[in-house]
């Protein structure tokens, strides 16, 4: 009762802060929507994995590892492999933005293997005319990240690795701005993968693989000194998946996965009701916004001001509507793939995020090729959700090159 009467007096006091100068401070109940800087680098640049719902942390071990969990690459029965991907972006507004990629690994030995990979973000041009009788300034904002990763395999079924991850933000438009400058941080992914021996049940022959992977763990991001700093994209992933041997000829891989970005959530705060009717207009400040003199009034959840380790922690228990919030801040993906005399593949998947963290749900489908050693990979995605996916109807295309394919005898 004690802690009621406490929390009473305590919102009495907090009015009347506001009420001495004829103002209502008016408490919000909504969920908040995360964000984060260079949210590009969780777009799945790759086809196969966009083609089974945007997952790849439990899934069978690919060339494009790097991007989800570079520990499958020490069970790549491949030397070496390189490749490359596009991915247009916004394809239905502009035909200049889009994402590449490039990536190269190698195994080392039977125990060990690295990579390195590159993602680019081209956000295309823009044309900027100070007035009608000057000559336009072309400029080609973009974001990039560079990676090299490590794994290790620390027992017959299991590998971990760990990857550093450079990325620089060029967004500011320095015709605008003259002071403007790129931004970059360092991420670090750990990852760990497991992959069980081929066993025999009675109609079929099977094999389980787990993966999990914490990526993007680094410093917030800012432009300047002045500007507003952003936390990393990191996030939390954990799959697991089961593949169907049925003869030489045909297997069907089965993969779930589940994704939380490791960022606080945004709190509620109190607003000034100027016009008293209950609603936030345009004219009515945050307390946050008010002035640095007024006291900041968090209705729901934690203050997020604080840096990205803390950040991690918090993460788990700061939504402001409480347990059944932070459930919908998990996203969660579910794909098939037929593989056929591993020279075609046939891929389905499906991915969903709560409608109030973000409403992101699509159906996706793809397709592989492979010939000698080269891999190819297409994919295709079916918004199923009312806001339109900057990728729907959008065709993706990747490309693979194995090195010594065979090389190395996984199963």
């Amino acid at each position: 009762m004690k802690k009621y009467i406490l929390a009473l007096v305590s919102l009495v006091a907090i009015n009347n802060i506001y009420a001495q100068e004829g103002q209502t401070i008016t408490f919000p109940n909504q969920s908040t929507v995360i964000t984060t800087g260079v949210p590009f680098m969780l777009i799945a640049p790759d086809a196969r994995s966009a083609g089974m719902g945007d997952m790849g942390v439990a899934t069978s071990v690919d060339a494009y590892s790097q991007q989800w969990n570079a520990a499958k690459y020490t069970f790549s029965e491949a030397k070496s492999g390189i490749a490359v991907s596009y991915t247009p972006y916004l394809s239905k507004l502009v035909n200049d933005i889009s994402i590449a990629y490039l990536t190269y690994f190698n195994r080392i030995d039977d125990r060990s293997a690295f990579g390195v990979s590159f993602k680019y973000f081209g956000l295309g041009e823009i044309e900027i005319r100070p007035d009608e009788f000057s000559e336009p300034l072309i400029e080609k904002p973009n974001e990039f990240t560079v990676d090299a990763s490590y794994s290790l395999r620390l027992a017959d079924q299991f590998s971990m690795a760990v990857a550093l991850r450079y990325l620089r933000s060029d967004l500011r438009i320095q015709a605008v701005d003259a002071n403007a400058s790129a931004a970059g941080s360092f991420g670090v992914d750990i990852s760990g993968f497991y992959q069980s021996e081929e066993e025999a049940y009675d109609s079929f022959n099977g094999r389980t693989r787990l993966g999990f992977a914490i990526q993007n763990l680094g410093p917030k991001i800012k432009y300047d000194d002045g500007g507003r700093e952003n936390f990393l994209p990191t996030n939390l992933r954990l799959g697991g998946g089961f593949d169907f041997i049925f003869d030489e000829y045909n297997t069907l891989s089965v993969t779930a996965e589940v994704t939380k970005l490791l960022v606080p959530t945004p709190p509620l705060y109190g607003f000034v009701d100027t016009n008293g009717d209950g609603e936030q207009t345009d004219d009515d400040a945050t307390t946050a916004d008010i002035d640095e003199g007024e006291p900041t009034i968090i209705t729901g959840g934690q203050d997020n001001n604080v840096d990205f380790l803390s950040g991690v922690f918090q993460s788990f228990g700061d939504a402001p509507g409480g347990f059944s919030e932070e459930l919908k801040e998990f996203t969660w993906a579910i794909g098939a793939e037929y593989l056929y005399q591993e020279s075609f593949a046939f891929r389905a998947g499906y991915f969903n995020e709560s409608d109030d963290k973000g409403a992101r749900k699509f159906f996706a489908m793809g397709a592989g090729f492979k010939y000698t050693t080269i891999n190819i990979d297409l994919s295709y995605l079916f918004s199923a959700s009312k806001i339109q996916s900057p990728l729907e109807n959008t065709l993706r295309f990747s490309l693979t090159f194995n090195f010594g394919d065979g090389e190395y005898d996984e199963y």
